[in-house]
């Protein structure tokens, strides 16, 4: 008897149980009006407590729709929605699962920070910084032939060490800035996970590497290239002082178009390498106030000025100007430098990506401007394969 009573409870509770998980399925589905709840109470109150599996069956159709049932749900133990806590761990986990790179899945636990510091995670920054010295190598080599394919491996090496002492220095700068950012926040010295003496240890190792490679050229290029370190250290502090930070960048970064051609020369022709360097810096002031457009609000918040603040609806006006001069630009060198027809052709392919940022850029969308941005290291190829062909056919 004992037993047909411990089964008849079984039963009842797993009778429970399910239409209890059909009600909160339906009250997910079509949550209650106040009218309704208003309505529930009473009715709960009528109907008594739950003490036969039929009571509770039929009670349970008569208060699927209605407020008290949901009330009720929120409290049972049998319930099986998980918690708003819970959603919200499983949705920050699932945003910290996509922002995961190849740092984070290959390289050992210790070394992690650092390589974040470097971006080694983001390789366009060095792309940027690699293309204006690509460009006057090749553009330096003898006619009919090919750049200097080791001077090449030197400077792409050299870029990427001097990108991540750059990027070294600046978050160095910014520690106090990147934490009121939401994307800068997690960088591993604004975040703590860095200490500023470990990132200054990590600087002077980037910069003893770089000084192994300025050392292997000529002496000419060693006084050209130690000079560019004062731009290195000082751009980070412009956005404090001047809406122009990224004409400094582009200062700081195209210094290569002059440096590439006296590490082949041992000289600079000035009526080529002028232009070529104007032109970088041009291109650098459309792609940098294209990615300023993502921090524009952050910027305004914590008082850091850009270009895209400068110019702000008129930025796409601006920019085309920037655009138009540095294809100009591109085209005086090249002719300065007596490069054949198929440099041209590839400078007309150029023209039109970059014409193509330019006019189909939404500055409203952190991702569309963050696409675009990148895309400059097509141009920057587009560029440099036009000069191997105008100088090999010269």
């Amino acid at each position: 008897m004992a037993f047909y009573r411990l089964s008849r409870t079984a039963r009842s509770l797993r009778h429970r149980h399910s239409s209890l998980s059909a009600a909160h399925t339906y009250f997910h589905l079509h949550p209650p009006s106040a009218d309704s709840c208003r309505q529930s109470c009473h009715l709960f109150q009528v109907s008594g407590t739950f003490h036969s599996e039929n009571k509770f069956s039929n009670d349970c159709n008569s208060l699927r729709s209605i407020g008290a049932y949901h009330r009720l749900l929120q409290y049972s133990s049998f319930s099986t929605a998980p918690s708003d806590e819970k959603r919200e761990e499983s949705k920050i986990s699932k945003v910290s699962e996509c922002d995961r790179s190849w740092i984070d899945v290959y390289l050992p636990e210790k070394v992690r920070p650092y390589a974040q510091l470097a971006r080694l995670d983001k390789p366009i920054g060095t792309w940027l910084l690699a293309w204006p010295c690509m460009w006057s190598i090749t553009m330096a080599a003898a006619p009919e032939s090919l750049p200097d394919i080791k001077m090449m491996m030197l400077f792409g090496t050299g870029a990427l060490l001097l990108r991540g002492a750059g990027c070294t220095i600046n978050d160095l700068l910014d520690q106090d800035i990147d934490t009121k950012v939401a994307r800068t926040r997690s960088r591993p010295i604004a975040s703590g996970v860095l200490s500023p003496f470990r990132g200054i240890c990590f600087l002077g190792f980037q910069l003893l590497l770089g000084l192994e490679i300025l050392l292997q050229l000529n002496n000419y290029s060693r006084v050209l290239g130690a000079s560019s370190l004062l731009l290195v250290f000082s751009y980070p502090l412009m956005k404090r002082l001047t809406y122009w930070p990224q004409a400094y960048l582009g200062l700081t970064f195209n210094w290569g178009a002059l440096l590439g051609w006296a590490a082949v020369r041992g000289n600079l022709d000035l009526a080529v390498v002028i232009p070529l360097y104007a032109s970088g810096v041009f291109w650098t002031l459309v792609y940098d106030t294209i990615y300023a457009h993502q921090d524009k609000e952050d910027d305004m918040r914590v008082g850091v000025k850009s270009t895209a603040l400068r110019f702000g609806d008129s930025t796409k006006v601006w920019i085309s100007g920037f655009g138009a001069a540095c294809i100009s630009s591109l085209a005086l060198s090249g002719h300065n430098a007596n490069l054949e027809w198929p440099y041209y052709v590839f400078l007309a392919a150029g023209s039109t990506q970059l014409a193509w940022q330019i006019f189909t850029v939404d500055l409203s969308s952190r991702a569309d401007c963050n696409r675009k941005f990148v895309s400059n290291k097509w141009f920057g190829a587009i560029i440099c394969t036009g000069i191997l062909f105008g100088r090999v056919l010269s």
